[in-house]
């Protein structure tokens, strides 16, 4: 079974170039479930019903956020009632939405599971545990298990796959936007990648206007961003899956960039 998975998606620049590559993407690669992170794809910082349902209907199948998921209170009864929009499964009890759901074709069930890390971000529940209790629950019901580990420190991602080997089929990172060289398999069968980075404007930095992120640095004031303009990357990764053992057997990066076709 082949998984494509693409980085977060940043503003309306990420979305269009979503749409204007996934169909030549599902044509060459032909994967047989998308993945996308979300949380940025309204106005560079959150998700609103509209949007999300505008890369469902790009071809995405399932939608994984993050931190930034809550910054638009408009998808929180979206979150609550669309089982193919997830949220990090470490959030409090009580939470708008799931950090999991099973996806099904007529071979296979693929769980996917959205978690986020603690290193410089909110002091939630230990992700690592929380993938313990998570993986006696869904393991008897998923021939496949993906996890998006949305985090900051590469350390914490790079400890997280270990810490999953050969009990999940593949974790790919996302949060950074920028996108890391070390994909591969770990020793028990877990395709690892410690960042897909984003699909997001290329000459802006991390997706925002490079003037005003480099005018925060200089001033340390408070500054509202906006999203770049100009081409677009298109980052992330794809698998080869064997859902008769649950073992990646290739995992390859992708990015290439393009111009909007306007």
């Amino acid at each position: 079974m082949r998984v494509l998975a693409l980085g977060d998606i940043v503003g309306r620049p990420g979305r269009r170039g979503l749409k204007q590559v996934l169909p030549k993407l599902r044509q060459e690669l032909r994967p047989d479930l998308i993945i996308a992170n979300g949380e940025n794809a309204a106005g560079g910082i959150g998700l609103t019903q509209s949007v999300a349902e505008e890369i469902w209907e790009a071809g995405v199948d399932i939608i994984t956020t993050g931190n930034h998921v809550w910054n638009k209170r408009e998808i929180y009864p979206v979150l609550e009632r669309e089982e193919l929009l997830l949220r990090p499964a470490n959030y409090p009890p009580g939470t708008p939405g799931r950090g999991w759901t099973i996806w099904k074709n007529n071979e296979y069930s693929v769980a996917v599971v959205n978690l986020i890390g603690r290193t410089f971000l909110e002091p939630l529940e230990c992700p690592f545990r929380v993938i313990d209790l998570l993986l006696s629950k869904i393991k008897r019901d998923a021939d496949i298990i993906i996890i998006d580990f949305h985090a900051e420190a590469t350390s914490e991602k790079v400890a997280f796959g270990w810490y999953v080997d050969g009990r999940a089929s593949m974790v790919f990172g996302t949060h950074t936007h920028i996108q890391t060289a070390d994909n591969r398999i770990l020793p028990n069968g877990t395709g690892y990648i410690t960042d897909i980075g984003m699909t997001g404007p290329r000459d802006g930095v991390i997706g925002m206007d490079r003037e005003i992120v480099i005018q925060r640095f200089l001033t340390q004031l408070p500054t509202r961003f906006k999203v770049a303009a100009g081409d677009v990357d298109i980052m992330g990764i794809w698998a080869d899956i064997d859902p008769a053992c649950g073992r990646t057997l290739q995992i390859e990066r992708l990015y290439q960039t393009i111009s909007l076709s306007y």
